[in-house]
């Protein structure tokens, strides 16, 4: 985890939005973010999604549904949600909320190249496809 330092912004306010399912932050620089609560599940700095190492991550699927429980402070440098899947073991430092928020897009557009790579889905019930047997996986006319 990146060390904070005096340029590192800090949140003036975070609020849950249970119904639309976002965790709203307000930074002291004046920035505002809107993180849905499912890119903060799949984008966990927990080692159970990111691995011990570049390309170790592990594919966070069906989590579409997914809500935040509660939220527990973590010193004065970052915060832990409980995810309604169990998962807390989660510490999104101040600066790693900020990064969250600016690379929102970017990240999320990974997210989704992802989870299409590897023929997953973001809901909750759906069974993953059966492997395509032979062929180069294109339609059969």
């Amino acid at each position: 985890m990146a060390g904070l330092d005096k340029n590192t912004p800090i949140p003036t306010e975070i609020q849950l939005h249970q119904k639309s399912r976002f965790m709203e932050l307000l930074f002291d620089d004046g920035s505002r973010f809107e993180l849905p609560y499912e890119y903060l599940r799949v984008y966990s700095p927990s080692a159970e999604v990111r691995g011990h190492g570049a390309g170790q991550e592990t594919l966070q699927v069906g989590k579409r549904e997914v809500t935040i429980t509660s939220v527990e402070p973590v010193g004065s440098y970052a915060i832990k949600p409980v995810f309604s899947d169990g998962h807390d073991s989660g510490l999104y430092s101040w600066d790693y909320l900020y990064e969250l928020g600016v690379r929102q897009q970017e990240w999320w557009q990974v997210y989704l190249d992802r989870l299409q790579a590897a023929g997953a889905s973001r809901e909750p019930s759906e069974a993953p496809p059966a492997p395509v047997q032979g062929g180069c996986g294109h339609h059969r006319h």
